[in-house]
């Protein structure tokens, strides 16, 4: 009977890792405040909930049919189990040397303990003792400011209410097994209620002040101390173990606690070079880490943008490293503009030709190999794909401050996976749903408009992300000189040719506009299609799809175009637009998502109702029918984008990290994106 109840034990604890695992993915994704009815809304707390309840009927059981001294200390196995949860393969030796611990002194208790009844003079006497255990780490955690004693604190008070749960679970269990219910039964499962809802709430607030192996590591060793404690002191269970079990008891439980203490040492492991608070609020260089989907030599909207927050950082001073898919397949490590990018082993895709992924086991494997090297202060993740998913996970888990940056939204892929449109609702919901248990585990996310983040929390996301724009260089852009290859008007288009950016509308819009030339800047699934339509439409002689250009190219680009139009739906902000009011070009672009924060209509261009063709060429042509209207609206975008300077955006990025930091700053965060 008594290994049965150990097994139990064991399977209790397996549900109370998923249970935390999963809480405190839950109680991390809120705005800060723990909310019970938020909490009672997020599916992943109330499973978590679900394993817990049922954890703690299957340790009821277990309690039944052994000794406390027993059954207790099995639960400490709970935190090597979350440490596989988490894939931290590097404390494996931690874990067994814990496991080892508690196995030895389940070998040991398990012959020499004795099976005693819970009187109700116990029980008080338990519950006084355990009131007092409570309220001095509960004190703690209440009056720090630092989130790790925090965390500490609240682990800690909770680890004694579940021990003092286990007490009175033996008491009601022992009634009901002997028929015996009277009021003491009552009076003893209401302190189980009570004390639940006590370690419960300490447990939520533990989560909500650190990463989850402080809770798992301070329930495992506090609950089991306590039960243990009470079961030998105050029940009388250990009279008949000898001095010398007792004592390889104690050498047993020692190794256990010291293999829990080294498998929480080696979270929290400062970083190399070591993090202070100087080093923000003095300049002193952060080791910054940025985990991006992608990055040049790819082409588009959010490489670029990883590219210039990480060569500015650079530029500003601090050590700056790139973790990203490798463009070709190999992987390998490079200085490229004043970074290291680490260039993780990728793979084709069948969606699309230029489009690579690292396999998730590859990537976590290696992810985790990098953060152990590097030791960051911070790390930025800019998508929550592949490779930031597990870059945030495995900082998290080593207890880095974070930051989370979400440039997606599911129709930029719905036209590479040639996703059906009757599934694109259902997988729009799973793909928001997935972003938010990601995202949930950074400790500041961020969206490049108030429209971007509008949309985060429209879909689910806590009201906690604020927006930040991407930023540009503005100067790059107003500095040269205009190189024409017509005389007629030109409009031009810059980004990828794929479905979402619906450049067929510009082209059956230049059809309706007489003398305008377009120059197609980029390329993708839809290029040949849209060529062909071109020919269809008869401005062949009017178009010239550029492909992938220069950077050279791409400056005489804006420099030479008349207006900018980008008829895209799915813009969380559009750099290229940006790149365009930089360059003093008045810009059409359609009225949807992000695009009406950068277009004041009839200051610096016009809006236009995505799919109202004849629409677009009315805009077209007022832009460029008069000389002065187009010089006019250009210099409105000269001034409308100075609030984007790259400069503005890395400060504020600066003040951000400071706040992932815990540090206070010298200055107020610099202005938002408008």
């Amino acid at each position: 009977m008594t290994w049965f109840a150990v097994l139990l034990a064991v399977l209790g604890a397996v549900f109370f890792a998923f249970a935390a695992r999963l809480q405190h993915e839950a109680v991390r994704a809120s705005d800060g405040a723990l909310k019970v009815r938020e909490l009672l809304g997020r599916p992943r707390w109330l499973l978590g909930l679900v394993l817990l309840v049922v954890g703690a009927g299957v340790h009821a059981a277990a309690l039944g049919m052994a000794p406390l001294s027993v059954v207790q200390p099995v639960g400490v196995v709970a935190i090597g189990i979350t440490a596989v949860l988490d894939g931290r393969r590097r404390e494996l030796p931690a874990v067994a040397w814990t496991t080892f611990g508690v196995g030895a002194f389940v070998l040991l208790a398990a012959g020499s303990a004795t099976s005693t009844a819970v009187v109700p003079e116990a029980e008080l006497k338990a519950a006084l003792v355990a009131l007092g255990l409570i309220a001095v780490p509960g004190l703690v955690g209440v009056l720090s400011t630092r989130p790790a004693v925090r965390a500490l604190g609240f682990g800690a008070a909770g680890g004694v209410a579940y021990g003092f749960v286990s007490v009175l679970m033996r008491s009601v269990s022992q009634d009901v097994q002997q028929g015996g219910l009277a009021w003491t039964t009552a009076f003893s499962a209401a302190g189980i209620v009570a004390a639940l809802l006590v370690g419960g709430w300490f447990i939520q607030h533990a989560y909500a002040s650190g990463p989850p192996h402080v809770a798992v590591a301070c329930l495992t060793v506090v609950d089991p101390l306590v039960a243990v404690g009470i079961g030998a002191g105050l029940l009388g269970e250990a009279t008949r173990t000898s001095l010398l079990v007792g004592a390889a008891e104690l050498v047993c439980a020692a190794v256990a606690v010291g293999g829990v203490v080294a498998l929480a040492r080696t979270r929290n492991l400062p970083a190399v070079p070591t993090r202070s608070e100087t080093t923000v609020t003095n300049g002193r260089a952060m080791r910054i880490v940025i985990a991006a989907e992608t990055f040049p030599p790819d082409v588009n909207g959010a490489a670029r943008f990883a590219h210039s927050l990480a060569t500015g950082l650079a530029g500003r001073g601090h050590d700056v490293h790139v973790i990203c898919v490798s463009p070709d397949g190999p992987a390998r490590t490079e200085p490229v503009d004043g970074i290291t990018v680490h260039r993780l082993r990728s793979h084709r895709t069948p969606f699309h030709r230029s489009f690579r992924i690292g396999l998730p086991w590859e990537v976590r494997k290696d992810v985790g190999a990098l953060l152990d090297q590097l030791r960051p202060d911070l790390v930025h993740v800019q998508a929550h794909f592949v490779v930031g998913r597990y870059v945030l996970r495995q900082a998290a888990s080593l207890g880095i401050p974070t930051v989370a940056t979400n440039h997606f939204m599911p129709e930029n892929l719905f036209g590479h996976a040639h996703v059906p449109a009757w599934l694109q609702g259902m997988a729009s919901r799973w793909a928001w749903r997935d972003l938010g248990r990601v995202f949930g585990l950074a400790d500041v996310v961020t969206a490049p408009t108030p429209r971007a983040v509008q949309l985060l929390h429209d879909n689910g996301f806590p009201s906690r992300a604020v927006p930040v724009s991407c930023g540009i260089d503005i100067d790059r852009y107003r500095s040269r000189t205009p190189v024409r290859h017509t005389d007629a008007p030109t409009v031009l288009f810059v980004g990828r040719l794929d479905e979402e950016k619906r450049v067929d509308e510009l082209l059956r819009a230049l059809a309706l506009v007489p003398r305008l030339h377009a120059e197609i800047v980029g390329d993708g699934s839809c290029r040949g299609e849209w060529e062909l339509l071109a020919r269809d439409l008869g401005i062949a002689d009017r178009v010239r799809f550029r492909g992938f250009v220069s950077e050279s190219e791409l400056l005489d680009a804006y420099a030479g175009a008349d207006v900018f139009c980008m008829p895209g739906i799915a813009e969380l902000q559009s750099l290229a637009t940006m790149e365009a009011m930089a360059a003093g070009k008045p810009v059409v672009v359609a009225d949807a998502m992000a695009l009406p924060h950068l277009c004041k209509p009839g200051r610096n261009g016009w809006l236009f109702t995505p799919g109202d063709v004849r629409g677009l060429a009315d805009r077209l042509h007022a832009v460029t029918a008069d000389p002065s209207v187009t010089a006019r609206m250009g210099a409105a975008s000269s001034d409308l984008i100075a609030s984007h300077a790259i400069d503005t955006t890395l400060e504020t990025f600066e003040s951000l990290y400071a706040r992932a930091l815990g540090l206070p700053t010298l200055a107020q965060t610099p202005a938002l994106a408008a």
